[in-house]
């Protein structure tokens, strides 16, 4: 005898150790590297410093002014740089910051923003079905009004937007509140939450809004 018995047994472990290590790390990798693990906190570097922070939130800017086919079409369109000089051929008209600006609303050429926010191919998602319904920016992109740099704020993950669609009420808005993004029902907050869900539950039935939740809504 060659061997000794037990390693008759040896190949037996071998595959199970690898059943048990390939399962383990196909539900890791499955589970971690998900828009909710891998983009929470994304914050890329942009070419020109924009801040949403002045502009959205000091300023008090809508949203709607850059992004202006928000509630008209299924993706929030990013400004050209004439929409900027519409500003700024007067405000920092000459800044150094904005020379990239001032070059591609010349040249008539796009900017390179570096996009923050991504869904899957495989998602759909429109935009104006929300916006026109009172799902408000903040319900997705957060506080962009308080960013100096846009960062990835909350999850995309499959259940974050079945949360809402479960219980649109909880989250819709008046549709005229949509862009101010720190609007509130009440400033105290155990009356806002009684709000949000005997009001919410109101404009939930005066739009009829329809919280599909079939795979084919999102996935088509």
């Amino acid at each position: 005898m060659i061997f000794p018995r037990w390693t008759n047994w040896l190949p037996l472990w071998i595959l199970i150790g690898l059943v048990l290590v390939g399962g383990a790390v196909t539900a890791g990798v499955t589970y971690y590297f998900t828009p909710k693990y891998t983009r929470v906190g994304y914050e890329p570097i942009q070419p020109v410093p924009f801040s949403h922070r002045v502009h959205a939130g000091e300023l008090g800017m809508d949203c709607r002014y850059c992004h202006s086919q928000v509630d008209k079409a299924w993706v929030a369109n990013i400004p050209s740089a004439s929409t900027c000089m519409n500003c700024h051929n007067q405000v920092l008209k000459d800044d150094p910051r904005l020379a990239l600006v001032r070059e591609s609303a010349t040249n008539n050429t796009p900017m390179p923003w570096v996009q923050v926010h991504i869904t899957p191919d495989y998602v759909y998602f429109n935009h104006a079905v929300h916006v026109r319904r009172g799902i408000s920016c903040v319900e997705c992109h957060g506080r962009i009004d308080q960013m100096d740099e846009v960062y990835h704020a909350k999850s995309f993950s499959m259940s974050f937007c079945l949360n809402c669609h479960r219980d649109p009420a909880a989250f819709i808005r008046p549709v005229n509140k949509v862009t101010d993004l720190g609007w509130q029902w009440s400033t105290n907050a155990v009356q806002n939450a009684k709000l949000q869900k005997i009001e919410g539950q109101k404009l939930v039935d005066h739009m009829r809004v329809q919280s599909l939740q079939n795979c084919s809504a999102c996935h088509r």
